[in-house]
């Protein structure tokens, strides 16, 4: 499932900024998974209700604030530092290294980087297995974003002023199509990974943005694919029909 990208239409970018969980890493490995299941004990704990019933108080507030954390921290002030840190005492083994995606990252023009609403400690782990740590120039994780998720436009704006990226001169790689709403805003270019041969059975409908795609310029299940066909040798294999005016 892949629009096919045009390698003329990324000639331009010179900063690749990519997320993290169901990005860089495919859904079927089930590492977000185990994350998600720590956060649902996290609640559970919390707040002394049966896993079933964190479960839902856990999906509304990443639902109204964007992720478990702010919707803990609003509600009850609860210690970031202290659920960053079990959320993500997770098994990496179940990451499969990727040597096409580090060969695809590695050949990419300009800088890359990976923006996350995870921590950093988590980022530098799933990326080191995967192989790909050392493609990335920076990690901006949910610390510098002082705690504010994506989809927030002050995040985005954060991001962009800390390492004087261009818009329009970037693109953002996501798995959740509202949060390329504020990228698209801002002139970025945009490409939303699904799972391969998705279903929408995948997970909760209102997870998978329903109706967002407006903000969206391609869409791949595949993204070592996608990269190798937008590198700076594929454009001349693609030279545009010529147009009489």
């Amino acid at each position: 499932m892949t629009n096919q990208p045009d390698p003329l239409s990324f000639a331009h970018v010179t900063d690749w900024v990519f997320d993290l969980d169901n990005t860089l890493y495919p859904h079927h490995s089930n590492l977000f998974s185990q994350i998600d299941m720590k956060m649902t004990g996290y609640v559970a704990d919390l707040l002394k209700l049966s896993r079933a019933d964190a479960r839902i108080v856990q999906k509304q507030f990443y639902k109204e604030y964007g992720t478990t954390l702010k919707g803990l921290m609003d509600r009850y002030d609860i210690d970031s530092d202290d659920f960053l840190q079990k959320v993500h005492d997770i098994d990496y083994s179940w990451l499969v290294p990727d040597p096409s995606l580090t060969i695809a990252l590695r050949q990419l023009p300009g800088r890359k980087f990976i923006f996350t609403n995870g921590d950093r400690g988590h980022a530098e782990r799933a990326a080191r297995q995967l192989g790909v740590l050392d493609e990335f120039d920076d990690i901006f994780d949910i610390v510098a974003a002082q705690l504010m998720p994506k989809p927030e436009r002050a995040t985005y704006d954060r991001f962009l002023d800390l390492y004087k990226i261009d818009p329009g001169c970037s693109v953002m790689f996501e798995d959740l199509a509202r949060n390329l709403i504020e990228p698209k805003a801002l002139g970025m270019k945009t490409v939303l990974i699904v799972p391969h041969n998705f279903e929408p059975t995948f997970s909760e409908i209102w997870e998978r943005d329903p109706g967002q795609t407006d903000h969206v310029d391609y869409v791949t299940d595949n993204l070592s694919a996608f990269l190798s066909a937008i590198l700076p040798g594929q454009v001349d294999r693609q030279v545009p029909a010529q147009v009489e005016e």
